[in-house]
């Protein structure tokens, strides 16, 4: 059978130039800020799928923390700021088993007893791992050159077997894409997307909006202001297409896009107006490490993502340090959303921007603990 029958993404565009603030489409310097004010005028296709039903029948499912900080309201000057808290999502130390799960069961669905094959910097692939092998299934993970080997055992001690690749993260999915179409009884479960290989990347992110829907329930309403970490851009996609989706269109709630200033691909692209990749560099927030956003994520957040924001590895270090003073155990990658809501509310034309009123309620999304792949 052929199992993952897709092209492998092509050569790298590399690009320096970010983006150059509220829909300039200047070239010159980086900066760390675009923002889009039509976002919230855009509606998306309306998704479909049974991810939460399927999540709420898995042992130890229970929604995640929003935990309520005061401390930080009055600091940023909102009305309220919660922390959906990840730190223990169905066992593991982040979000990613929401969207891993229920890709890997619409896999063996359908190709039952495949091997399943990914590229990770560490907690998709772990998701995978642990889901393969609750599954009864194998599982193969490639991993980029740079991932500590302390993250690459956690993978393994998942029962996975790991293959390091010589390159970056984009070299692991090209790696992980070739083996799964070497043979017939692999099936590639990579949480991006490109021409042509969509339908597992679509269940990943199906899989990521049960997080923002328990959100909704534990507020008992929508959020004004969402801050939600990017790598590949998944995560963005489910919550911008969440957020506009009918009967959520053209209602109030604010997205912004958080990543390292040292691979804001996301950033680049919406200053392109065109997917762009950039060359990446080493950062503590090493699940974001990625030059290339997903192709089904790219029209949503171009079309619905109210604004985008780059920090450094040391904003995002010293938010996770406040968080973890405040009882929140949030690692770099988690805590870079704080670290994003002071970059552009402590800003104050960013603050013009998002248009927040003087009560907002904002969610941040920590999606790592602090013991994180």
């Amino acid at each position: 059978m052929a199992v993952a029958a897709c092209p492998v993404p092509g050569p790298r565009r590399c690009s320096t130039r970010h983006a150059a603030g509220r829909g300039s489409r200047q070239t010159g310097p980086m900066t760390s800020w675009f923002s889009n004010p039509a976002a919230r005028r855009w509606t998306p296709a309306d998704a479909t799928g049974g991810a939460r039903d399927f999540h709420r029948s898995l042992p130890g499912y229970a929604p995640s923390p929003l935990a309520d900080l005061p401390a930080l309201a009055e600091e940023l000057g909102v009305g309220r700021v919660l922390v959906k808290d990840e730190s223990s999502r169905l066992g593991l130390p982040a979000f990613k088993i929401l969207g891993a799960s229920w890709a890997c069961r619409q896999v063996l669905d359908r190709f039952p007893g495949a091997e399943l094959v990914t590229a990770t910097d560490g907690n998709h692939g772990r998701a995978v791992a642990r889901t393969a092998r609750e599954l009864g299934a194998t599982a193969t993970i490639f991993v980029p050159a740079l991932m500590p080997a302390s993250t690459s055992a956690l993978v393994e001690g998942e029962g996975a077997r790991v293959v390091r690749v010589e390159g970056d993260y984009d070299d692991a999915v090209r790696a992980a894409a070739h083996h799964a179409t070497a043979a017939d009884d692999r099936a590639l479960v990579q949480d991006t997307a490109w021409e042509g290989y969509e339908d597992v990347p679509g269940w990943i992110v199906e899989g990521y909006r049960t997080m923002v829907e328990e959100v909704d329930e534990q507020l008992g309403r929508r959020p004004d202001l969402v801050a939600v970490p990017v790598g590949v851009g998944s995560l963005a996609q489910a919550v911008v297409s969440h957020y506009r989706t009918a009967p959520h269109s053209f209602q109030t709630t604010r997205v912004l896009s958080v990543e390292p200033d040292t691979a804001a691909c996301l950033l680049a692209s919406l200053r392109d107006g065109t997917p762009t990749s950039v060359p990446t560099a080493g950062t503590v927030m090493a699940g974001m490490n990625c030059g290339t956003v997903s192709a089904l994520a790219w029209p949503v957040l171009r079309d619905g993502c109210d604004a985008a924001v780059a920090v450094t590895d040391e904003q995002a270090l010293t938010a996770s340090r406040d968080l973890r003073e405040l009882g929140v155990s949030s690692g770099p990658c988690g805590a870079a959303t704080l670290a994003g809501a002071r970059a552009a509310l402590d800003d104050p034309s960013r603050r013009a921007d998002l248009a927040l009123p003087p009560d907002a309620v904002v969610v941040l999304l920590s999606t790592e603990g602090l013991d994180a792949a």
